[in-house]
């Protein structure tokens, strides 16, 4: 039940989507969470020149492709669509689901930073413990 990617990374996703979101309405037509990746980049073919997008973005892209799954199957988690005991499962979901688009596809589901935040704290990770470490 463990995740295969490291929670400083995650918690830097949390933190970059905190500032993309900030800086766009994340209620303006959202669409299903689980869209397919034509709308998401639809969605947020708008902020595609916005610097912190960009930087998220190029994060996820990035890592390797255990990280990506863990990335989404963690999204998931976090937005309920599986519990904390389904995780092998969400995972299996999210390997399957597995495309070139994974950083085009989180950044484009409003709440995300809420959703990884709540997945980490699933599986016994915070996001203040990470904060004070830092300091």
């Amino acid at each position: 039940m463990n995740i295969a990617i490291a929670p400083d990374k995650v918690f830097f996703v949390i933190a970059k989507s905190r500032e993309f979101d900030a800086q766009i309405d994340v209620g303006e037509e959202a669409t299903e969470a689980n869209a397919v990746d034509e709308e998401v980049d639809e969605l947020v073919q708008d902020y595609g020149e916005d610097p912190t997008y960009d930087e998220v973005s190029e994060f996820i892209g990035a890592l390797n492709e255990e990280e990506q799954i863990n990335l989404v199957a963690l999204t998931w988690l976090g937005r309920g669509d599986f519990t904390v005991e389904e995780w092998d499962q969400a995972l299996t979901e999210a390997r399957n689901a597995r495309s070139d688009h994974t950083a085009s596809y989180l950044l484009g589901i409003p709440l995300l930073s809420d959703y990884l935040e709540e997945a980490l704290t699933q599986h016994g990770y915070a996001l203040e413990d990470m904060e004070a470490e830092r300091l």
